[in-house]
């Protein structure tokens, strides 16, 4: 199978406003009909780098390209790509059939052409029937679809959604995450997607570029960048984690093992150049915390101290006797025994879980 084709190129990227530095060394090549997600906190210049491939911001150095043609100089409107905002700005003075059809009528299109082009847009989005209501008579989700299908109607190669579901509350935003998959696949355009959401990341993307402070921090998989997460950051952003401060006590052919300041050992399956003496951070998500555990597994002791039930859920917070709290995901069901709150009890873990991190 061939490598995907880059659909959008980003060199040596800066963005500089006044004295303040949005962005710096962004490098990032988008494959074309992936569905990439900008993730980060407020601020981190997601949004900014969204902009710069609309060409709404023009970079300070470095290039953009977009299906191998070099953007510097070129206006939104030239640019093969389309973005829906947070808040849609959909005519309210049109039906959803005119809002969609608009831009094609700008563009002189034949009278045909938009009636078959809309029509089938609106099939794609399943609003056959709502063609002829106005924006003031559909739900949130349904003027999001409308947004949807009014830039994917004109053929962007390259859709950019600027955190298009914010303002939807979560079941719809759940619902509207799978209509979005399911749109990208029968059009096959590239969609950038921007959110601060870790979830929303998750559920929707192919790739994520976690973002801090103007940086690129990850590109990963999501379900690589939640497993593997390459920073502290990236460890704590994306999902909870027990996190303990520890020194390298050793780096062989089994791994390596650090000691927490307290004295637990912990077994990483990963050497990563690991220097003997050096501290690091180790990352242990929730669920792979267990109470029960083989002789093979690593352990520590401790007390529970609280225990929270969400539907098939529980979650316990553990004191260890180095006094260190952790947080332990578990699957409930009626065969496992479970400890109550002030119990004492036995943690388990297993290498291939433990996750270590340079230092902050």
């Amino acid at each position: 199978m061939t490598n995907p084709k880059t659909i959008i190129d980003i060199r040596d990227g800066k963005k500089v406003f006044g004295s303040f530095t949005a962005l710096t060394d962004i490098n990032l090549s988008i494959r074309q009909g992936e569905i990439l997600t900008l993730l980060g906190p407020s601020g981190c210049g997601k949004t900014t780098l969204m902009r710069l491939i609309a060409g709404f911001e023009t970079l300070t150095s470095g290039t953009i390209s977009i299906d191998g043609n070099d953007c510097a100089g070129t206006p939104p409107e030239r640019r093969p790509v389309n973005m829906v905002f947070q808040r849609y700005a959909l005519f309210p003075h049109l039906d959803v059939f005119e809002n969609v059809a608009f831009g094609l009528k700008v563009k002189g299109l034949p009278k045909s052409e938009v009636k078959e082009r809309v029509n089938r847009m609106l099939n794609i989005v399943q609003l056959d029937n709502f063609a002829n209501r106005y924006i003031d008579e559909i739900s949130g989700g349904q003027s999001q679809r409308v947004a949807l299908a009014r830039a994917l109607v004109n053929g962007p190669k390259v859709l950019l959604l600027d955190e298009p579901l914010a303002a939807l509350d979560l079941k719809i935003r759940q619902h509207m995450l799978a209509e979005m998959k399911r749109i990208h696949a029968e059009t096959g355009a590239t969609f950038v997607y921007v959110t601060h959401d870790q979830d929303e990341a998750m559920i929707l993307s192919d790739r994520v570029v976690l973002m801090e402070k103007g940086r690129i921090v990850q590109i990963d998989r999501p379900e690589d960048m939640y497993a593997r997460p390459k920073s502290l950051f990236a460890a704590k952003f994306l999902g909870e984690t027990n996190l303990f401060d520890a020194t390298v006590s050793a780096v062989n052919g089994i791994g390596t093992t650090a000691v927490t300041t307290a004295g637990i050992p912990f077994l990483g399956a990963e050497t990563q150049d690991r220097q003997v003496s050096e501290r690091i951070i180790v990352s242990i998500r929730p669920e792979s915390l267990s109470f029960q555990g083989g002789e093979a597994a690593q352990s520590a002791e401790g007390t529970v101290e609280d225990v929270v039930f969400i539907g098939s859920r529980s979650f316990y917070t553990v004191r260890l006797d180095d006094q260190s709290p952790v947080r332990i995901q578990v699957q409930r069901n009626g065969h496992l025994a479970l400890p109550s709150v002030g119990d004492r009890t036995r943690i388990y873990w297993d290498s291939a879980n433990v996750i270590m991190l340079p230092h902050a």
